[in-house]
C-alpha cells in the first residue's frame, strides 16, 4: 500500500496540491514541479531545506509537534489532514491481533427502533457491519451493497445511484485514507486498497492525492431504483465501545419529496426484519 515512508509520501502529495499563488509566492510557466517546491515549503514552515528534504525522504522520522504544525500551515491543511499528519509522524503501537469487527446487540436494537430512519454501522474500511431495515433498503440492489467503497468504484450503476459521484468518490477515498493513518497495517485495508488500485483508475488517482476527509455530516443525493431521487442529510457518530466503527444516520427534510420517497421505501420494505450483518 505504501513504500514504508508514509510521512514522506503524504508531504509530497500535499505539496503538489498547493499552488504558490495561493500563498502569495511567484508562480509562472518555468516551474518544473506541480505545486510548491521543497525549499518553498521549508521557508514557509521555518525549517531548513535540508531538514525538510530529509523528512520527505524518510531520513528524519522524529519531527517535533511545532514542526508538524508549521508544516500543516505551510501546506494549508485542514484540521482532519493536520491530525492525520501528526498520526503519521507519531504512529500508535502496532496491534498484535485484530478481532473480527462485531456490532453490539444493543446498537442493533437501537437502530431497529428507528423504522423511519435509515441507519447503518460501518467498519474501518467502510463495510456495512449492521443496518436497520430502511438502512438496508437504501443501499439494496447493488453488487456491492454491503461495501460502500467497492459500491462507489466497482459497481456498474454507481454513477447513477450517486448523482454527485465525483464528490462522493473523493469523500470516500478521503475517509479510507483517514483509516489508513490510524492502522496502516490492517490486512483488510491493504486488501481493499490493493484491489481497487488494480481495478479502478479513478480510485488510483484519488488515492495518490492523500486527501483526508473524516465522515461527519453532509447532504447526499441518491437515485434509488425503487423510489427515485432522494436528498438526505446524514450524521456519522463514532461508536465508543468499538473503535473504528461509525453509526451513520440518514434523514430527509420534513415535508420534502425526499421524506415522502423515504416513507414509500419504508412501506415497500416493511416486511423485512432487523438484521445484523457482521462480516
Amino acid at each position: 500500500m505504501t513504500s514504508g515512508n508514509v510521512l514522506g509520501e503524504f508531504l509530497r502529495a500535499r505539496r503538489a496540491q498547493v499552488g504558490p499563488e495561493e500563498l502569495g509566492m511567484p508562480g509562472g510557466r518555468g516551474r518544473r514541479v506541480a505545486g510548491l517546491r521543497r525549499e518553498e515549503v521549508a521557508l514557509l514552515a521555518g525549517v531548513s531545506t535540508d531538514y525538510y528534504v530529509r523528512l520527505e525522504q524518510g531520513r528524519e522520522r522524529h519531527p517535533s509537534e511545532q514542526v508538524l504544525d508549521a508544516l500543516a500551515r505551510a501546506l494549508v491543511l485542514d484540521d482532519d489532514a493536520t491530525a492525520h499528519l501528526h498520526r503519521l509522524a507519531r504512529p500508535a503501537a502496532r496491534r498484535r491481533a485484530r478481532r473480527r469487527e462485531q456490532v453490539s446487540p444493543n446498537l442493533v436494537r437501537l437502530m431497529a427502533g428507528w423504522p423511519a430512519t435509515p441507519a447503518v454501522v460501518l467498519g474501518r474500511c467502510l463495510t456495512v457491519l449492521a443496518h436497520n431495515p430502511l438502512g438496508r433498503a437504501l443501499f439494496d440492489g447493488h453488487t456491492h451493497s454491503g461495501d460502500l467503497v467497492r459500491l462507489v468504484f466497482l459497481d456498474p450503476d454507481a454513477r447513477a445511484f450517486y448523482p454527485d459521484w465525483e464528490r462522493v468518490a473523493a469523500n470516500t477515498v478521503g475517509g479510507l485514507r483517514a483509516a489508513a493513518g490510524i492502522d496502516p497495517d490492517d490486512p483488510r485495508l491493504i486488501e481493499t486498497v490493493g484491489e481497487l488500485s488494480v481495478r479502478s483508475e479513478a480510485f488510483r488517482r484519488l488515492w495518490a492525492r492523500h486527501d483526508i476527509r473524516q465522515k461527519t455530516h453532509e447532504t447526499k443525493r441518491f437515485h434509488h431504483r425503487l423510489v427515485g431521487d432522494l436528498t438526505l442529510s446524514y450524521e456519522a457518530l463514532t461508536v465508543n465501545s468499538a473503535p473504528g466503527q461509525q453509526l451513520v444516520v440518514y434523514q430527509a427534510e420534513p415535508g420534502s419529496p425526499s421524506e415522502a420517497a423515504l416513507s414509500l421505501l419504508g412501506s415497500l420494505t416493511a416486511e423485512s426484519a432487523p438484521e445484523n450483518v457482521n462480516r
